[in-house]
């Protein structure tokens, strides 16, 4: 073999190996909540070939009761790979450990829809380089955070095009103990009113056919896959279009991290659509 040969081989193996070493970055944000008058920590994660000059789409990821901004990055660090693979930013908040993504109507400190519909939204597309509409903005998350994922884009279909739910709480009412729901909208027997009020399953109303891409899944063992099964019987009723399937599998982290591969497709096939204007 040559020396030039040799010397060419050599280059080609550095500037592949530079290529593979390429990869997704992982930020954690200290962002401030004006409504709340604190400071919130996110993971920000963003593609491989992110660029300033390029407007890069949104998924906002929710964790679940008990969880915090670093959930998703620490147990399913694979979706820095869907971020590369996609070419889209995952944003992952901090929900505090019960909000249910609510502004509380009985705790005022509580504003964590106002915080992550508006604030966060505002504040990403202020700081990094994104497509800053519906078209490419999507939102989803597990348990709690499937709640709060649909309970936000049903109520701000102006802030997002896409929504999805893994074992989403999309039914309070069969729960009035569990989980500091009666700390964020007080008790079933005092205040009915608002475990009414704050039921994805009781928003359906808000949705027009097409008005946002839905998806949303559950364990056929997982104790909230009842309400589930309901808001999908309710959303064909109405002639609401989505994906919504069931597989073997529990409340639990296997479950998640199988199941935000088939979400991060469908969003990604959600904002590629949008770019195509179809």
């Amino acid at each position: 073999m040559s020396k030039n040969i040799f010397r060419l081989i050599v280059a080609l193996l550095v500037v592949q190996s530079a290529f593979s070493l390429k990869a997704a970055t992982v930020d954690t944000t200290l962002t401030y909540s004006a409504s709340m008058k604190k400071n919130i920590k996110a993971v920000v994660i963003k593609p491989d070939t992110y660029l300033k000059g390029t407007k890069y789409p949104v998924l906002y990821l929710l964790h679940g009761y008990g969880g915090n901004y670093a959930d998703w990055i620490t147990k399913v660090p694979a979706i820095k790979n869907y971020a590369d693979q996609y070419q889209l930013m995952i944003v992952c908040p901090d929900g505090n450990f019960s909000s249910w993504y609510m502004d509380s109507p009985v705790d005022s400190t509580l504003k964590y829809e106002t915080y992550v519909g508006t604030e966060l939204v505002n504040w990403i597309d202020k700081h990094y380089s994104t497509i800053a509409s519906p078209t490419g903005r999507a939102i989803t998350g597990l348990s709690m955070g499937g709640h709060g994922a649909l309970f936000l884009a049903f109520r701000h279909q102006d802030i997002f095009g896409a929504a999805g739910s893994m074992s989403g709480g999309v039914d309070l009412r069969p729960f009035p103990g569990n989980w500091d729901l009666p700390k964020r909208i007080g008790t079933y027997a005092q205040h009915p009113e608002n475990w009414e009020h704050y039921s994805v399953i009781n928003l359906t109303h808000l949705l027009t056919p097409g008005s946002l891409a839905l998806i949303f899944d559950c364990g056929s063992d997982d104790f909230f896959y009842k309400v589930n099964e309901k808001l999908h019987q309710k959303l064909l009723v109405n002639n609401i279009p989505h994906d919504f399937i069931c597989r073997p599998g529990g409340h639990s982290w296997e479950y998640w991290a199988n199941s935000i591969q088939y979400q991060a497709l469908f969003m990604s096939k959600y904002f590629n659509k949008s770019k195509k204007g179809l």
